[in-house]
């Protein structure tokens, strides 16, 4: 996990230093709240607004070795950037515009997941709406929890 840790605080930290706003969300977050389960990658939501894509998708692009063929196009369409770090593992990088996504980054806070890893990260009750629209079996039984 400690890798994973290092992945996620390389996509965090670089979002810090840009200034931007974010939050980790998914695996990572669900791990701060409480469960534990196993997470092969690193979700996170930096707002972007819309009309504003292009300038944050160029910027991650220089840091960040892209995954698909055609990443600007890919992000612009489907509003998220997939990317490897260069700890060696996949980020998820959802470009947010909703109000939901703003409230949310708003929310999130800075959790200590080590003595050298701070993440900012969705609160408990978001994380339970993202994983209830996202309505993928693996996130039923944890949407119960809370």
């Amino acid at each position: 996990m400690a890798d994973l840790l290092d992945a996620a605080s390389e996509v965090d930290g670089f979002c810090r230093r840009m200034g931007w706003q974010h939050c980790v969300i998914g695996g990572m977050a669900l791990l701060r709240w409480g469960e534990q389960r196993m997470t092969k990658d690193v979700d996170l939501t930096l707002l972007t607004g819309f009309g504003n894509e292009e300038a944050y998708i160029g910027a991650l692009l220089k840091e960040f070795q892209a995954l698909p063929a055609e990443p600007m196009a890919f992000a612009l369409r489907n509003r998220v950037l997939p990317v490897r770090t260069k700890a060696g593992f996949k980020a998820d990088i959802a470009l947010g515009g909703l109000p939901f996504e703003a409230q949310a980054v708003t929310r999130a806070s800075d959790y200590a997941y080590s003595d050298r890893v701070v993440l900012r990260t969705c609160t408990a009750e978001d994380l339970v709406v993202m994983k209830a629209f996202a309505a993928r079996p693996q996130d039923q039984s944890m949407s119960k929890e809370f």
